[in-house]
């Protein structure tokens, strides 16, 4: 066997070893077989594309090509061309395929059904992780940096595995690396002839030692040593170091496991997941519930606290463990003076939301459920206990409505030592922005509850701030700076923002993460789904307790003790948030220099070769072509999705706006008429400027063949755009950006195939963007000619020109 066909065996067994780290991600393991298959086929066809006389970039276009093909015969053949050739219809087919799995990911609890499009995520990422090592390890003949694509299959399996990912699983994929390397290492000894392995004690002396046959080389034998004593390393210092627990959202819980009265819970942070649930495409039910509450819109479900800040993020402190008791204690400073009233909540979670923590209305007096639950008085939370989730779990909630008043609020004492010591404490790292900002939103107020509640105000509507579930998430100090820069982000942003300005400010504050009140169904019950995730500051009052405030824009409702007491315009209804994945920390190995260390201390790596030795053949490519050609791939595939990038972040951030004034309520309007607009244009129908909106979405219904639905959807938006344009009191438009979404999927019913995949990959409205671009360009030259002598510029340029030509 060829030193390269050695080397893509060892590629093949290296992607294989490390995909088993996906067997606890899905139920069974039924999808082994036809990846193994799948990726056997596809690093054969690159196998006999490097024996053929092809440039090397012609050989990754032919894998690529055929890993298409083997998943349109697999997962999409009832669509594809004579039942082979991937054609348009093939191609929607696997985008549907691939939709449909995203959004089984978000809804279901690992492990997961192997549903179809589970199926076409894990095989195809499987082929495609083997596609990039075979690539950079076989045909690029680089085999170090093929080691970072099989870090990240391990680390995202290993990132989402229920109670984490085992040693077996690292143990297998780190050996398929050391077998890639070392192939890698054996075919480039093999280049240099014999080997020098040192002098024998054997008859054969120096002759014996310069053998090829004179038993294994020390390199390769040294080399599997120092890979060999790596993996124990690797595996044994873990156990040497502090342990973290799993996930929030679902994952086996933190605790002692059995046994009661103690242990200690140290929640990682559940931010990543609470992003990922915001911008799912269909806001699942993740459970419903009754209360008895007067008003619905103040029950928030919470399920932790985030009291620690470090600077690199807000997690929860590691607290003690009890037994959940028959009553549970009464809330921590809260006086005999303020108004508080008794509710029950009776509460059924879905059987595919699993998660440790058990959501409860805050401050909850007593519990009602079976299972193993405990305990943790600081934040009033229970745990699940030795593997105990949530999973279709019912139980029934005694909780407090407590309603302070905006003057107990503002005659609040002093709070605790203890509390100012450990919840206003910030780190070093803190920009001084976030402590300069807070002061001058503040300033001139009384007291801490004015300063609260104008850092609320702040945010929420005077600070011009937009709500924008796409922004990546951040806790950190960092973060926090860029965010009050560029005044773009959703609930976590908001939330941590001005629980760390409160903590400059001498205010106690944390953070709760948990679930809006949920939306009111024909039956009386309340559903709660994965797009009502929620993060919230509590800021702490002594007299009343940890008291919740809402900076976030058209998500919640405002706290009654907030809001002022004479009527305004500002409105407080709690709007749907919008649907807009998680870093993933990464290693890179260090590549080695072809020369083993046994030949280098003989000196077989100088300039005087000894008899026989020859050059090697192929010193493997160069890091900088091997990077170049990875960035020219990633060119190639994003440059032509571009138009299609750019009209959905576009029509993300027209549905996703945010704020309570009428003035947002008049732009989120006009944002939905021109998203309207544009879908038409997309699909064929030209905008016409000149009509009125009404007679547009008369157009639009036309030219579109829109069924009722869709029709009435058009002119409700229309409607709404008449109120802004020309009536004295715009009345508050609902439901915009379903209505938007109702006439997107109209047109497309009534669209060809053609239509819609133009619409889709090449929407004519994406023209939008050399129009900008032009008229900044205009705006630019306007500026330029108005500087004085700009006018004798071209002058002398053409002089330059006529000179040099």
């Amino acid at each position: 066997m060829s030193g390269r066909a050695r080397l893509a065996l060892c590629a093949y067994a290296a992607t294989l070893l490390a995909a088993g780290a996906l067997i606890p991600l899905v139920e069974g393991a039924g999808w082994l077989v036809p990846a193994a298959v799948l990726l056997g086929v596809q690093s054969g066809v690159g196998a006999l594309a490097r024996r053929a006389p092809l440039a090397r970039t012609a050989v990754v276009a032919v894998q690529a090509l055929v890993t298409l093909v083997l998943l349109t015969l697999v997962f999409a053949r009832d669509r594809a061309l004579f039942g082979v050739v991937p054609g348009p219809d093939a191609v929607m087919r696997l985008g549907e395929l691939l939709v449909a799995g995203g959004e089984d990911v978000g809804t279901y609890a690992i492990p997961a059904p192997l549903t179809d499009g589970i199926e076409l995520m894990v095989v195809g990422g499987v082929l495609l992780i083997g596609l990039a090592v075979d690539t950079v390890a076989v045909t690029f003949r680089s085999a170090a940096p093929a080691g970072l694509p099989l870090l990240a299959l391990y680390s995202v399996a290993a990132g989402l595995s229920d109670g984490g990912a085992s040693p077996l699983w690292f143990v297998l994929a780190a050996s398929g690396y050391l077998l890639l390397l070392l192939a890698e290492g054996r075919d480039r000894l093999s280049q240099w002839g014999r080997v020098f392995g040192g002098a024998s004690r054997s008859k054969g002396g120096l002759s014996e030692g310069l053998s090829g046959a004179g038993g294994r080389s020390s390199p390769v034998r040294t080399g599997r040593r120092i890979g060999a004593v790596a993996l124990g390393v690797a595996l044994v210092a873990p156990l040497a170091l502090p342990a973290l627990d799993e996930g929030l959202l679902g994952g086996r819980g933190p605790g002692n496991g059995r046994g009661s009265g103690g242990g200690t819970i140290s929640a990682v942070n559940p931010l990543v997941s609470l992003q990922n649930n915001l911008n799912q495409p269909e806001n699942r039910e993740v459970m419903t519930y009754r209360s008895n509450i007067e008003n619905p819109q103040d029950l928030y479900l919470r399920i932790l606290a985030l009291d620690e800040f470090n600077g690199s993020e807000w997690r929860s402190s590691t607290r003690r463990l009890t037994d959940v008791p028959d009553r549970l204690p009464g809330p921590e400073g809260l006086g005999g003076d303020v108004s508080v009233t008794e509710v029950r909540t009776n509460i059924s979670a879905s059987s595919s939301y699993q998660q440790t923590y058990l959501p409860l209305p805050y401050p909850a007096s007593e519990v009602r459920i079976g299972g193993r639950w405990r305990y943790e008085p600081e934040g009033r939370t229970l745990v699940g206990d030795d593997g105990q989730t949530t999973r279709g779990a019912r139980y029934e909630v005694g909780s407090l409505v407590v309603e302070p008043t905006a003057g107990q609020l503002a005659a609040a004492g002093a709070p605790p030592e203890k509390f100012l010591r450990e919840y206003t404490r910030v780190p070093g790292s803190l920009p001084d922005v976030v402590a300069e900002t807070a002061e001058r939103v503040t300033g001139g107020s009384a007291n801490a509850y004015e300063r609260a509640v104008r850092l609320q105000d702040w945010f929420a509507s005077e600070g011009g701030f937009t709500y924008d579930t796409s922004v990546a998430s951040g806790t950190g100090t960092s973060a926090i700076a860029r965010f009050l820069r560029d005044k773009e982000g959703f609930c976590i942003h908001f939330s941590f923002s001005m629980a760390a300005m409160a903590r400059t400010l001498d205010i106690p504050a944390r953070v709760a993460v948990g679930f809006t009140p949920g939306t009111m169904q024909s039956n009386g019950a309340i559903s709660v789904g994965l797009r009502d995730a929620h993060a919230w500051p509590e800021l702490y009052f002594e007299g009343v307790g940890w008291t919740r405030f809402e900076p976030t824009p058209s998500r919640g409702s405002t706290p009654s003790w907030t809001r002022p007491e004479v009527p305004t315009d500002r409105a407080s209804d709690a709007a749907e948030p919008s649907a807009a994945a998680s870093t993933e920390p990464s290693a890179a190995p260090s590549t080695e220099s072809s020369c083993p260390p046994q030949l280098r201390q003989e000196g077989g790596c100088g300039p005087s070769q000894g008899p026989g030795a020859a050059a090697p053949t192929d010193r493997g490519t160069p890091a900088r072509t091997v990077l170049l050609g990875v960035l020219a791939a990633v060119v190639v595939l994003v440059l032509p999705l571009s138009p299609l990038l750019w009209r959905v972040r576009t029509r993300n951030r027209r549905l996703g706006s945010g704020g309570r004034t009428p003035a947002d309520d008049a732009a989120r309007t006009l944002a939905a008429w021109r998203e309207v607009a544009d879908t038409a244009w997309d699909h064929g129908i030209a905008p016409d400027e000149s009509l009125t909106p009404r007679k547009a979405a008369a157009r639009i219904v036309r030219l579109g063949r829109l069924d009722t639905g869709a029709a009435e959807a058009v002119h409700r938006i229309a409607g709404a755009v008449e109120q802004v344009l020309y009536a004295p009191r715009p009345r508050p438009a609902a439901g915009v950006a379903d209505d938007v979404l109702a006439v997107r999927a109209g047109l497309e019913a009534s669209a060809g195939r053609g239509v819609r995949l133009r619409a889709m990959f090449l929407p004519r409205s994406s023209v939008r963007v050399v129009w900008a671009l032009t008229e900044r360009r205009m705006a630019l030259s306007e500026r330029w000619a108005g500087r004085p002598g700009a006018d004798r510029l071209p002058a002398r340029l053409l002089r330059l020109s006529r000179r040099h030509g």
